[in-house]
């Protein structure tokens, strides 16, 4: 029999994993995999990452609570476990935590508390709640608060997820992860930075695609680089003339992943038009033939890791000779507002390479990336005015034939009207620090 009313054990795990412990979702599941295994019923669990570094959560059972701070820059992370009568055993907890955190050593410290011989009872008359307390004598279903944080030093957009991965898988360049959200179905990242998720991606692809696409028809032979998981791809075999697409991924485990989990977007992958190539685009471009492509895509993610080559003048001077006269380029330019550098680095970039009167920012708005505001420029090479020559008409009936969620005739032509401040960032002639 307890002489006590709760088990308070305070731990502290040294020599941690400083990757997962710094990974909200697997110290979300770690916690309530602990909690179950020691026997207790998860009531619900609410976890933060904090930036650079850190992590803070609470699980709340019925027997009372599991919370937790880790510092992953120490591999250092500090617990409290806390169970209320004698049916809960805290240290099964222990264990299961040590060895999900892959800690060297744990040290732990258990209190007993509110000792009963130090306690007087004081009887509660309940009688009016009886009816309500034979309503709540069921199993609580658990509630899980978790999310996922998409951040800068300064900006950070965080998403709700269910608390399960539904994929996570290391590949030779990046951590591949898809999370099942509650608002925007299933979401990809890559090394913590949101890709696209269900719900919104219409507004990336649709966009990096029918707007080179519609304004130039006659367009059929088309290079993809990056764009693993298979949207660009889905709304290029949209448009009939095309021909032959050739998309050159780098990470393999990408593509897996999207067809598996993802099947919206990569539907078209196994398109008999598409040739689908694993190997380094920046290599691929460098090697092509001149003259090969009517459109090049640049569907890479953003200007670090195994993207990084294709933000290079060199990489886009190959672009550049790799297009057909009359051709085009398309390629994401980062936000405006979130990453200023890298949107007028690009622009500059391009207008040094295509010429300033034959490139042109235009933007979208996609709300699971940072700040909403997405960029994108259209760089030509002797192809159409993407105002002047636009058949509105022609891309009404498209949007309608294929049930476009994001682009239509009058998005087309307001993509291109840039909000002042953009206009001013486009006109300087150097980036302030």
């Amino acid at each position: 029999m307890m002489n006590s009313l709760g088990r308070h054990v305070l731990v502290e795990f040294f020599g941690c994993s400083a990757e997962i412990l710094n990974d909200v979702s697997l110290i979300e599941s770690s916690m309530v995999k602990a909690a179950q295994e020691a026997g207790a019923t998860v009531i619900n669990s609410v976890f933060h990452h904090f930036s650079p570094f850190g992590v803070s959560g609470v699980v709340v059972i019925q027997e009372s609570h599991l919370a937790i701070h880790t510092w992953p820059e120490y591999g250092y992370g500090a617990v409290d476990l806390f169970t209320c009568g004698d049916t809960v055993n805290p240290w099964i907890s222990f264990e299961q935590l040590k060895t999900s955190f892959q800690a060297n050593y744990g040290s732990a410290l258990e209190l007993n508390r509110g000792q009963l011989e130090l306690l007087e009872r004081v009887e509660i008359d309940l009688e009016h709640l009886r009816d309500q307390a034979k309503n709540q004598l069921v199993t609580p279903k658990m509630s899980r608060s978790v999310w996922f944080t998409d951040r800068d030093d300064n900006v950070a957009l965080s998403i709700r997820h269910t608390g399960e991965q539904i994929f996570r898988q290391k590949s030779p360049y990046q951590m591949v992860e898809i999370f099942d959200t509650i608002e925007y179905g299933k979401m990809l990242t890559l090394d913590k930075v949101i890709m696209c998720t269900e719900k919104d991606e219409n507004g990336y692809h649709e966009m990096i695609i029918h707007v080179p696409m519609l304004l130039n028809p006659s367009f059929e032979e088309v290079l993809v680089i990056g764009g693993g998981d298979g949207g660009s791809v889905r709304e290029l075999i949209r448009h009939d003339q095309v021909k032959k697409v050739t998309m050159v991924e780098l990470d393999e485990l990408v593509v897996k992943a999207s067809q598996q989990y993802l099947p919206s977007l990569s539907s078209q992958l196994n398109h008999s038009k598409v040739d689908l190539r694993i190997e380094d685009g920046v290599a691929f471009v460098h090697n092509a033939p001149d003259a090969s492509y009517d459109l090049i895509v640049v569907d890479g993610s953003d200007p670090i890791g195994p993207s990084e080559g294709l933000f290079s003048h060199e990489f886009y001077r190959q672009v550049y000779r790799c297009l057909k006269p009359g051709g085009a380029m398309t390629t994401h330019t980062e936000s405006p507002r979130f990453n200023q550098k890298a949107f007028l680095d690009i622009h500059r970039c391009l207008k040094g390479i295509f010429t300033e009167e034959q490139v042109f920012c235009y933007l979208s708005f996609i709300p699971t990336y940072p700040t909403g505001m997405w960029s994108f420029a259209y760089a030509s090479k002797g192809a159409v005015h993407p105002i002047d020559s636009f058949d509105a008409q022609a891309a009404e009936v498209f949007s309608k034939k294929h049930n476009l969620q994001y682009y239509n005739p009058g998005i087309h032509g307001a993509a291109f009207c840039l909000p002042t401040f953009v206009q001013n960032m486009l006109q300087e002639k150097s980036i302030k620090k």
